[in-house]
């Protein structure tokens, strides 16, 4: 063997093994971030402590404040950074800062109303984007969408240097949504989370061609559309899942509970369709997925949580209970189900039958479920509460510590915890970062 051949088997060994180092070290400085709405898996379970033992709590002073102009979308953290959508002086505001400080590092803007073209009642409640961005972390491109259908890509490793874009009214002439049975009319213009799935990036478009609608996440070219063709809910996102092995997606539309095929020839194609439609569209609640099952609730006309079961032939309701969740996404985890609307509840998932109840969180809220079995608690205009999960508590609500008056305003936007930091965002955009783990650089 020459001595050429040899060194560069060598090189090449040294650059695959280098290769496979980077892609380990970049796995593991992605494991605690949120690039999702719901959080890194989806399902408001993260792989972190809340920091009760670490003696975080009671929470102090926040380590920064930041606005980032008004809206109910929720921001996501990835490779410290937070990415927000928000709403200013007739312009959606796509706001880059940085993690541990607060810090600006790059804005992007583009001409929106403050309300959707269609949009009809409860305007004083809410204004700007809904919808929380998506992040994809091969390419690090970041997909928003506005309330008046501005789809857009940007590429945030290049200052957030606009990919692509789209308008969906525009695009595809979608009417207002219709009124829903004795309800009042009520349109928010695009409230749902967008979904990358693979090369696609998959919206609830609710148009006469297709309710869900997916384009290439690279060029924006529209890929397919699904068979059902009911107009879009107001809910919180779009659902990955798979039913027989097979690769699907789940959202909450106008007409109740929508399950789709992602396998190829079969994309778009409907697996079930539960009727579950809602006074004023509001299918808030995003469904919740557990194996094969799969959790959907609502207030209004239903005050109900329904457990269905799903096959490739369709979906079969095991129980429903008389409680629900108005706008908080309930969390599956041991067998336990939680959530907030007013007080926060746990069910049995095997039952439906509430096992406590306890606190006070009005309207507003979300819940995230940390590593050591506590649940931090989001709702009224900012009160941020830890409390036990039936781990630790079984029979009886449980408050280990409380934050009131972070905010003034609704706290639609869900909290999220990433990297031991704890981002809360209230509906006019104000941001407030409290840190979890012990750190020399926050003083508490």
């Amino acid at each position: 063997m020459t001595l050429e051949p040899f060194l560069m088997s060598k090189c090449w060994r040294l650059i695959g093994l280098t290769g496979v180092v980077l892609c380990l070290l970049s796995v593991c400085a992605r494991a605690g971030d949120w690039p999702h709405w719901r959080g890194p898996n989806r399902d408001d379970r993260v792989d972190e402590d809340s920091g009760w033992d670490a003696r975080a709590w009671p929470l102090r002073d926040p380590a920064w404040k930041a606005n980032v102009g008004a809206g109910g979308s929720s921001p996501l953290v990835a490779g410290g950074r937070v990415y927000a959508l928000g709403w200013k002086d007739g312009q959606d505001i796509v706001v880059c800062l940085d993690v541990s400080t607060g810090h600006s590092l790059w804005s992007r803007s583009y001409t929106c109303p403050e309300h959707a073209r269609h949009a009809m009642g409860d305007e004083s409640l809410y204004s700007g984007p809904t919808s929380t961005p998506e992040y994809d972390a091969e390419t690090g491109f970041l997909y928003t969408l506005s309330c008046d259908g501005d789809l857009h890509c940007w590429n945030t490793r290049d200052q957030g240097r606009k990919v692509w874009g789209i308008n969906l009214y525009q695009q595809y002439a979608v009417p207002r949504r219709p009124k829903f049975g004795r309800s009042s009319q009520r349109d928010y213009g695009y409230t749902t989370a967008p979904l990358l799935s693979g090369d696609w990036i998959i919206v609830e478009v609710g148009d006469d061609e297709g309710n869900l609608m997916a384009f290439s996440r690279r060029t924006g070219e529209r890929a397919w559309v699904s068979e059902f063709k009911g107009p879009a809910g107001h809910t919180g996102g779009i659902v990955p899942l798979q039913i027989e092995g097979v690769s699907c997606v789940a959202v909450l539309t106008y007409e109740g509970l929508h399950v789709a095929r992602l396998d190829p020839p079969n994309v778009g194609r409907t697996v079930a369709l539960y009727p579950w439609g809602t006074e004023y569209a509001n299918n808030v609640a995003t469904p919740v997925v557990h194996g094969n099952d799969v959790l959907i609730t609502a207030a209004y006309n239903h005050v109900a949580i329904c457990k269905l079961h799903l096959t490739l032939e369709g979906a079969t309701k095991v129980w429903e209970q008389p409680f629900a969740s108005k706008i908080c996404s309930p969390i599956i985890d041991r067998g336990r189900i939680y959530w907030t609307w007013q007080k926060l509840h746990c069910l049995d998932l095997e039952t439906g039958k509430q096992l406590w109840e306890g606190g006070e969180f009005g309207d507003a809220g979300s819940c995230i479920k940390t590593s050591d079995d506590r649940l931090i608690v989001w709702g009224y205009h900012g009160r941020l509460a830890l409390v036990e999960t039936a781990v630790r508590a079984p029979v009886k609500y449980q408050e280990l510590a409380r934050l009131d008056r972070v905010f003034s305003a609704d706290v639609w936007p869900h909290v999220v915890l990433a990297n031991g930091q704890l981002l809360c965002k209230d509906r006019q955009g104000n941001v407030k970062c409290f840190y979890l783990r012990p750190s020399d650089s926050v003083k508490k």
